[in-house]
């Protein structure tokens, strides 16, 4: 059997085990990252960023690279997908610039994902490696020994599982299972010359409606639009056929022009179920530890997922470089992380329901929104003003 050697493992190298060992390895931690594809990569389409994220991209050391490759949209605008009116909108300009510090960003998930692994291939502690399933993880006390389904064995002096939302190393710890809800997702980019502008190219644009709502932002230095359209499907608990793109037509047919147009125009080939997991209070077994989705995946509704994986990684190089011992510096990291990230948990829940409102409830819903300013942003600074970096 091939057996190697490493002192800290990354189970996992999407956006969430990149970052982390970038981080760590700042710090002169020898790390490797075992990915279970035969290439590095990153499934998907566009992420949105708020500053909370670029000030944890400006600390990694890699947001000027990924600022070329962004898109600074204007503000964000909540629209009625049935109406086609506006509910509200969130100023990102200069007045939110001066708030937060820095700048509200949406770009490709593979423009991100490609910067980090740049980076960390330019780190000579970092040992990046495909085509690597892991299957077992065993804690033996004063080292942890990890196993693949090429039946190569790794031992480490610790383990960070960054492995997703179906997270080999988070069965270590929980025997939970993911929470699907019945709602599905399609997601799609196309030529901005395919789109015609109605509540501003210039802005993220989320079209909520009964059951559904549709994201629509640019990409790609403006190039490319991207679309999310997420509906809750009738069948879901009822057919293993569920959410189809039949249902997908039939959910956006009672839309406005724009969004029916528009969701017309979304990929029909993969769908995506919507799901996240029950927060945990304790995340670490001794040597392994969880982050990213791992942890605490999320649903999309505050556009958090990859952010809060940006703020795990900052968080625990900044534990594991102020705790000799492994597992104190898991316990650091974890006490500090998981209120916050349960909170954003079931804020995204609460926010997902928020947006899917019927009948009276989203008439009275689009009134309070709409008489707020856009540039009230006193019920986001518990989002974005947080430093990870800081205690």
């Amino acid at each position: 059997m091939d057996d190697r050697r490493t002192s800290l493992l990354i189970v996992g190298g999407g956006i969430a085990g990149l970052a982390t060992a970038l981080a760590t390895a700042k710090n002169g931690t020898e790390v490797t990252v075992l990915e279970a594809s035969p290439e590095f990569g990153e499934v998907g389409a566009g992420i949105q960023l708020g500053p909370n994220a670029t000030l944890a991209l400006k600390q990694l050391g890699v947001f000027d690279a990924i600022a070329e490759l962004s898109v600074f949209p204007e503000s964000l605008v909540y629209m009625d997908a049935l109406s086609g009116d506006q509910i509200t909108s969130v100023d990102l300009g200069q007045p939110f610039l001066d708030r937060y510090k820095h700048p509200y960003i949406v770009l490709h998930r593979g423009d991100l994902h490609r910067v980090l692994l740049e980076a960390c291939n330019g780190q000579p502690s970092i040992l990046l490696e495909t085509d690597s399933r892991v299957e077992a993880i065993d804690d033996l006390g004063d080292r942890v020994v990890c196993r693949t389904d090429r039946g190569t064995e790794y031992t480490a002096d610790a383990v960070v599982g960054a492995d997703g939302l179906r997270s080999v190393a988070r069965s270590r710890i929980s025997d939970d299972e993911p929470i699907a809800n019945g709602y599905v997702a399609y997601r799609g980019t196309l030529p901005v010359s395919d789109i015609t502008p109605h509540a501003g190219m210039e802005s993220v644009v989320m079209w909520v409606g009964p059951g559904l709502h549709l994201v629509q932002y640019k990409i790609r230095g403006g190039e490319l639009y991207n679309q999310v359209g997420v509906f809750r499907s009738e069948m879901y608990g009822k057919s293993d056929d569920w959410g189809t793109p039949d249902e997908l037509d039939e959910h956006f047919g009672q839309c406005c022009d724009p969004v029916r147009v528009g969701a017309s125009k979304l990929g029909r080939a993969l769908r995506w179920p919507m799901a996240d997991r029950e927060p945990l209070t304790n995340w670490s077994d001794n040597r392994v530890t969880l982050l990213g989705d791992a942890a605490h995946a999320m649903l999309q509704y505050l556009a958090q997922g990859g952010c809060q994986a940006l703020e795990d990684s900052l968080c625990l190089a900044r534990a594991l470089s102020q705790d000799q011992d492994w597992v104190e510096a898991f316990g650091s990291y974890q006490n500090e992380r998981i209120p916050r990230t349960t909170d954003v948990v079931r804020n995204a829940r609460w926010f997902g329901e928020f947006c899917h409102l019927s009948g009276v409830a989203r008439d009275v819903r689009n009134a309070f929104l709409g008489e707020r300013s856009p540039q009230d942003y006193e019920r986001l600074d518990w989002l974005y003003a947080h430093d990870p970096q800081s205690n």
